[in-house]
């Protein structure tokens, strides 16, 4: 298969599986709370990679260790918590919409701090994602006056380091298989994930019926929506440029909707339009 197409045949299966991630993290929330989550979506990640990747943490240079860390920490620790905490007050629909504004912090972050160049086209198509996102959320706050859209801040901050992380990998670590730095990842953030676990009351709770359905889905989410989507991130990462890798973000919002309806968070007209926006700058961002 082409570059061109493995790329594309990447981007969509991912933005299926974490278009799915945040109804899923709704449906964990009826069982745990927002830390009891973010942490057992660490737990059951780190535990799948290092079963299918301990081997290859052997090929990890000494010196790339600290980047693998930084990676660990902006790739997963902070958003992971920091989504489970804002969908206690937004939805799964508007939380996804804000994750699109990624590449555009990729774009900024890229251009200003590690010094990478982008083509025209590109940063067209990140404005053009962009005003299709805000058209998103504006009309998602006219409609949902009583949801806490302060909360949208935590999504805005994962979002940046989302971009960070993007950024880091595509510098510093290429030249490493995406498994890799995946199970590197995981393994970093293992104990100070059960750390926090076993500070909050979950050992008291295990044994409720609410927080074992919710422990499922959070397993489906940890081992398929983090650990094998991270491993194909990084691939993405590495085969397409960061502003590329991160438009799938723009796609997230198309699935999460989907799923939303099915969860009686229902669209309007003007969403399916902005939806429409923000697939035109995807095309756009890719563009040669």
């Amino acid at each position: 298969m082409k570059a061109t197409q493995t790329k594309w045949l990447i981007l969509i299966v991912l933005a299926l599986i974490w278009g799915s991630s945040f109804i899923l993290i709704k449906k964990g929330l009826v069982g745990l709370s927002p830390f009891q989550l973010g942490s057992l979506r660490i737990v059951f990640c780190a535990l799948f990679l290092l079963v299918i990747g301990f081997k290859s943490l052997t090929t990890i240079p000494l010196h790339k260790w600290k980047f693998i860390a930084l990676t660990s920490l902006f790739g997963t620790f902070i958003p992971a918590y920091l989504f489970a905490i804002a969908q206690t007050q937004i939805s799964s629909s508007v939380s996804s919409i804000l994750n699109s504004l990624t590449p555009l912090n990729t774009l900024i972050l890229g251009a200003v701090v590690f010094g990478l160049d982008f083509k025209r086209t590109q940063i067209i198509g990140v404005l053009v994602g962009f005003a299709g996102t805000m058209l998103l959320i504006l009309n998602g706050a006219a409609h949902h006056p009583n949801q806490n859209y302060w909360y949208t801040i935590l999504v805005l901050i994962a979002s940046m380091c989302y971009a960070t992380n993007v950024n880091l990998i595509k510098r510093y670590l290429s030249d490493l298989k995406p498994l890799t730095i995946t199970t590197g990842n995981f393994l970093v953030m293992l104990l100070p994930a059960l750390g926090i676990l076993f500070f909050t009351d979950f050992t008291t709770k295990m044994h409720l019926t609410s927080v074992k359905e919710a422990m499922i889905y959070i397993a489906i989410l940890g081992i398929i929506g983090t650990g094998i989507a991270n491993v194909l991130f990084y691939k993405l990462i590495q085969i397409s440029s960061p502003v590329f890798a991160t438009s799938v973000t723009y796609l997230i919002p198309v699935v999460a909707f989907f799923w939303g309806l099915l969860d009686n968070e229902m669209l309007t007209p003007v969403q399916f339009v902005g939806a429409f926006v923000v697939l035109v700058g995807v095309y756009l961002s890719s563009k040669k």
